[in-house]
């Protein structure tokens, strides 16, 4: 049984206007996925949408309380990680900028490991009149779709290390 997100209760899924989970197989230890996820500046180097990504509060690597921005879609969001559980759980908490709704998500990330390496899995939660218009009406599907991409991509670039062959 794989685990999943732990919800703050104000992003429970149950009571989210979007949710998507979206998870895969790796053929590499938890350790290898853990640092690519953990290295946000460098995202980019395996998921091409992720190239604007600054760390605000001088950290080299995402940790428990990291404040950070980045560009997603073209839009500038404002980021703290809210749990941070070394090669296992990874989530932060999102605030669109320049949103007067109050528009916020919650991203979680979870690596279990497996005999052939680990599972991991990302569930995100939605609230607010922003994003219910940009992903429930303009573009519905898109997280789960730009998530699947993300979890593809971070297999291949995990296993690529694991294998010892460049990115």
């Amino acid at each position: 049984m794989y685990n999943h997100v732990l919800w703050p209760e104000q992003f429970d899924p149950k009571i989210s206007a979007i949710y998507a989970l979206n998870d895969i197989d790796v053929k590499a230890p938890p350790e290898v996925v853990w640092e690519l996820l953990v290295d946000a500046k460098n995202w980019s180097s395996y998921f091409p949408p992720e190239d604007q990504v600054s760390i605000l509060t001088g950290e080299p690597k995402l940790a428990l309380g990291t404040r950070y921005s980045r560009v997603t879609v073209g839009f500038p969001m404002s980021l703290v990680v809210t749990e941070c559980e070394p090669g296992r759980r990874l989530a932060w908490k999102t605030i669109v900028d320049g949103d007067e709704t109050g528009s916020t998500a919650y991203h979680g990330w979870v690596i279990t490991p497996t005999d052939a390496g680990c599972h991991v899995l990302t569930e995100e939660t939605q609230q607010g009149p922003w994003f219910l218009d940009m992903l429930g009406r303009k573009h519905p599907g898109g997280l789960y779709r730009y998530h699947q991409q993300w979890v593809e991509d971070l297999a291949r670039a995990a296993e690529a290390e694991a294998a010892g062959t460049a990115r």
